[in-house]
Order: structure tokens, then sequence, then C-alpha cells
């Protein structure tokens, strides 16, 4: 019996692995393709009212591709948190300061979770006739929310993740294995 169990907590863990690195290797690889907006998720809004580093590289990811021409607009979506700022316009006024016209720069200040970033970024480009998006965050971020917003029926057509990694990455990179398995299943 216990060799039974320790074979299992192996094939487990070994699975487990499998899907992690597959999640990062698929978050590290960049697709760029012309969209008809890129789509950032919001994070933590520093005391001071400015995106964290984490957040900044998001942004600067974004601004990248859209200074490069693979889309006329940048969609940031967040929520107010903890911190008691509003991400979408912190997002924004990042973006302006950097150069990004206010007209290209569309704000959703509902986008609490992943999945509601998706769904409001898709009610938002079907208003607008728009069917490509290119989406901007995290490595390890990219499978799940690439799949949330395939799920609410926009054609993704590129992806690039922010060039930050950090001590927080050895908790979020196993997490978002599992929250990965758990969107797919439940959706």
């Amino acid at each position: 019996m216990m060799r039974k169990l320790t074979l299992l907590g192996l094939a487990s863990l070994a699975t487990f692995s499998l899907a992690t690195t597959a999640l990062v290797l698929e978050g590290l690889n960049d697709k760029l393709a012309p969209a008809d907006v890129i789509v950032v998720p919001g994070n933590t809004i520093l005391p001071d009212g400015t995106p964290s580093p984490r957040l900044q590289a998001r942004l600067d990811a974004a601004l990248t591709q859209f200074q490069a021409g693979r889309a006329p607009r940048i969609l940031v979506s967040g929520a107010t948190g903890k911190e008691g700022f509003d991400e979408a316009a912190a997002m924004a006024r990042y973006l302006l300061k950097r150069g990004v016209p206010a007209g290209a720069i569309l704000e959703d200040n509902q986008g609490w979770t992943t999945d509601a970033t998706a769904r409001n970024a898709a009610l938002l480009m079907r208003a607008h006739g728009w069917k490509t998006a290119m989406l901007a965050t995290q490595y390890f971020h990219v499978p799940r929310f690439r799949l949330a917003l395939e799920r609410s029926g926009i054609a993704v057509s590129g992806q690039v993740h922010a060039p930050y990694v950090e001590w927080r990455d050895l908790y979020s990179v196993p997490r978002e294995t599992v929250g990965y398995a758990v969107y797919f299943m439940r959706h």
C-alpha cells in the first residue's frame, strides 16, 4: 500500500511539474501579431498612486507593441484595490506620461478578476466592432488570461509577457498552474 501511495505521489508531482513547465514556456513565448486592441489586466498600485514595478512591466510591454504599430489602442483593466486607487486610471496616467494619446487608451475600472477583465473586454470590443486582441501580462498569467479572453469570444492574435521576475513568482507560478486547471475545468 505504501509503495502505491509513493508512486501516486511521484506521478502527481511529475504531472504538476510538467504542467507548470508548459505554463511557463507558453507564457514566455511571445506571439507578435496585429490586433485591434492590446488588453492589460491590472495589478498592485503603490501607496503614491503609481503602478507597481510588476504592473509597470505589463504596461511597458503593451507600450512597446503600441509604439511598434501592432495595435492602435490599449485597454487597461482593473478595479479599486486595497490601496484605494483605481488601477485602470493609474495605468492610463502611466501610459499618457509615456506619449500614448488619450484617445488610444480605454479604461475598464470593473476588472476585479481575470474573468471580469475578459468579459468586459469582449463587451467593449463587440460594441466597437473590434475582432482581435493582444494581451500583455506576467508570463505565468499569459495562458489563463488568453483562455479567459478566448472563452469570452475574443480572437487573441498575439501575446507578450512583462519582462519582470521577482521572488513572489516562486509562489505565483505554482498557484497559477492550479488556477489554470481549475479555470479550465470550471468553464
